[in-house]
């Protein structure tokens, strides 16, 4: 059975990465692409802008998650020189996880049984702030969960080796002032082998490095189960 065949036969149902409270029908798709009409004259060096975005889109739609950004262009991570390279094959723009946007401090779950292999206060301008990586023995299949853009106090009292069952909260989204400077959002990104990393992983991949990173990465949505 291949990896990808294996998570999606986890569970029959959506697993919930966030927000226990919030229907599913409650979330909506976003799209954040550089093709985006909407964002063609967008500030998007500007995270107050983001969160204006993001809010709006939600209240124009009735709903309180917006989700989606596996394998998405976008042009948010040029305002990073942690992202940039000189050349367009190397640069550092496209997205290997599923974000959901919503409130701050809205709480984390794992998203299956596992202990807290890492986690790391990611500062770069841009990157993921606080984060925590899971590890996963399921079946004999090891794999590794990453939740990015928590709060601090997310990982404050946080050690590793730490059991967790699924849906147990794990942390709470941050702000924009400890996130890596963007609207309030997880990232959740599904890794296969993490090799030496530790409270870190490419979160996102230049067009060089895509392969690689799209077969150790695969779509969050084969658990999450959105679309």
């Amino acid at each position: 059975m291949d990896f990808n065949t294996f998570l999606f036969g986890l569970s029959n149902a959506p697993v919930k990465v966030i927000a226990p409270s919030v229907d599913f029908g409650d979330y909506v798709s976003i799209d954040l692409s550089t093709n985006t009409e909407a964002l063609k004259d967008f500030d998007t060096t500007c995270s107050n802008s983001w969160i204006v975005y993001i809010n709006q889109y939600l209240q124009s739609r009735n709903k309180c998650i917006a989700f989606g950004g596996y394998l998405e262009s976008r042009s948010i991570y040029n305002r990073s020189n942690y992202f940039n390279s000189k050349s367009a094959l190397e640069a550092r723009n496209i997205h290997l996880g599923i974000d959901l946007w919503c409130t701050a401090d809205t709480p984390v779950l794992a998203a299956f049984d596992g202990v807290v292999h890492s986690f790391q206060d990611n500062t770069n301008h841009g990157d993921y702030g606080p984060t925590i990586i899971l590890k996963h023995c399921i079946d004999n299949v090891e794999f590794y969960t990453l939740y990015g853009h928590l709060s601090r106090s997310s990982i404050k009292d946080l050690k590793e080796n730490t059991y967790v069952s699924d849906s147990q909260v794990i942390g709470h989204l941050g702000n924009a002032s400890v996130n890596g400077d963007y609207a309030p959002h997880l990232h959740f990104q599904i890794i296969k082998n993490i090799e030496d990393n530790e409270g870190d992983y490419p979160g996102v991949s230049s067009q060089k490095n895509l392969a690689f990173y799209r077969d150790n990465c695969p779509d969050p949505n084969l658990v999450l189960k959105l679309y």
